[in-house]
């Protein structure tokens, strides 16, 4: 029996991860293969692979969005693909796998190979996306928890506490949120120039959240969005840096812990504080003032255009964009800011309790394993975790997904008319009490939920004629 071992990641490592794991499972048991799968999700590493599982293996297939580690896979044959990949064709990869090139082999023809397949199964998702989904999956934990510590920290002071509510907020807004940033450039350069590049996206996204920058105010902020510029460029300075610069082969350690950091940690600083950092931070600057100023028939086609966008591709770039956009609005601490948060967790809970709700009252319309994926869909969906809809839209694409998105932006353009706010970043059902006007968002919701779940209720097909 061949043996294969595998590793999934994705950026976020909350559902795609998992479920690209158990779909390769079981296309081992159906074709007879051993499959050993170690899963790089949310809270670190899982089932971790053992020297000996790899040593055994006859292949390894590395199903990930973000970077993963590959030296402990040197002289084996390896397939790199997508996560998606995993979870669309899984008995594909398992074939291909035991045929492809030798990881790590002494040709360049067999890096090549591997670089080539790995670029055509991901096909439309471009190098600076998979960088940009580095640093956000690295960043998330810092954001979610500094937002819920916020939200804490303001409704314990409605309450008369005042010094644990400074406390709570010296650890959201005065710690983890001022690092969201500069992490998140630091683990783009990484994706981008390996770890020598580090520490010159941390110090670029640090510089820029610090109003360190020339001519700029003291409360001047480049935002997330110098965070991301700070971290590309860090990456790509490093890769400049290490293509040109030269060294006999027993300096390479000196190139790699001295020169290099400091030539990049000084280039990117320098163009942080002199060339870039003052314009992206009156950009940022004049984000927030329009937000502040947005009118309410423009706030519910915001709403709805992000609704929109979250069920489009639950969990893909469409949706990241969304995600990504609300997120880094947070740090405003504005009354808009917090009301296109709402927008945007209640419309990425519709598409799976929308999927639950359909199988529920049109259970002739589906297989009994989509009825069971039905139930944990609910769970899914009031986590606000998008991606519980994907077996449904991956099987009927064209009914489930117009659907939901529909329903989706029901939900996004109602929780802005309703003038819903919600200070937490992530946590569903969980951060209820934490939301303004929260009886209004659970209508919004359930009003989405209705619409997207009749409609695709309409449109599907019984089983047996289901196309």
């Amino acid at each position: 029996m061949p043996k294969i071992v595998a590793i999934t990641a994705c950026p976020t490592g909350i559902a795609h991860t998992f479920m690209a794991q158990e779909a390769l499972l079981q296309a081992g048991k159906k074709n007879n293969v051993e499959v050993r799968v170690e899963t790089q999700g949310a809270s670190g590493s899982e089932d971790t692979l053992t020297a000996a599982e790899i040593a055994a293996a006859d292949a390894v297939i590395i199903a990930a969005d973000k970077k993963v580690e590959l030296d402990r896979f040197v002289g084996k044959r390896m397939l790199q693909t997508s996560v998606s990949a995993a979870i669309k064709e899984p008995e594909t990869l398992l074939a291909q796998a035991l045929d492809a090139p030798i990881y790590g082999d002494a040709t360049q023809a067999y890096m090549d190979d591997i670089a080539a397949q790995k670029a055509a199964k991901n096909q439309g998702t471009p190098a600076v996306y998979r960088h940009l989904m580095n640093g956000v999956s690295s960043m998330l934990p810092l954001v979610i928890a500094g937002g819920i510590y916020i939200a804490l920290s303001t409704a314990i002071d409605i309450n008369g506490k005042a010094s644990l509510a400074v406390a709570f907020d010296n650890i959201g807004g005065g710690s983890a949120f001022k690092l969201f940033v500069p992490i998140l450039a630091a683990f783009i350069a990484q994706s981008i120039g390996d770890r020598a590049a580090f520490a010159s996206g941390l110090v670029g996204g640090w510089i820029g959240t610090q109003g360190l920058m020339y001519n700029a105010g003291p409360n001047a902020s480049a935002g997330y969005l110098g965070g991301i510029i700070a971290g590309f460029l860090a990456g790509y300075v490093t890769v400049g840096i290490r293509k040109w610069i030269r060294v006999p082969r027993t300096f390479e350690g000196i190139k790699t812990v001295l020169i290099t950091p400091v030539l990049s940690v000084g280039i990117v600083g320098l163009l942080m504080i002199y060339v870039l950092g003052h314009p992206i931070a009156a950009l940022m600057s004049a984000i927030s003032n329009g937000l502040t100023h947005i009118g309410a028939s423009g706030s519910i086609g915001l709403g709805l255009l992000l609704g929109l966008m979250m069920a489009f591709d639950m969990g893909g770039p469409f949706n990241k964009v969304a995600y990504f956009f609300a997120v880094g609005l947070l740090g405003t601490h504005t009354v808009e800011s917090q009301m296109i948060m709402a927008a945007v967790m209640g419309a990425g809970m519709v598409p799976p309790l929308a999927m639950a709700l359909s199988t529920l009252i049109a259970k002739h319309k589906y297989a009994q394993e989509e009825r069971d994926a039905g139930k944990a869909a609910i769970i899914l969906g009031a986590c606000f975790i998008t991606e519980g809809a994907i077996p449904f839209a991956t099987k009927d694409p064209l009914r489930v997904i117009p659907s939901i998105m529909i329903g989706s932006a029901v939900t996004g353009a109602l929780a802005m008319l309703f003038h819903v706010t919600n200070p937490a970043p992530h946590g569903g059902v969980f951060v209820f009490p934490l939301i303004g006007h929260w009886y209004l968002f659970i209508l919004a919701i359930l009003i989405g939920v209705v619409v997207a779940g009749l409609l695709v209720t309409a449109l599907k097909r019984p089983v047996e004629h289901a196309a």
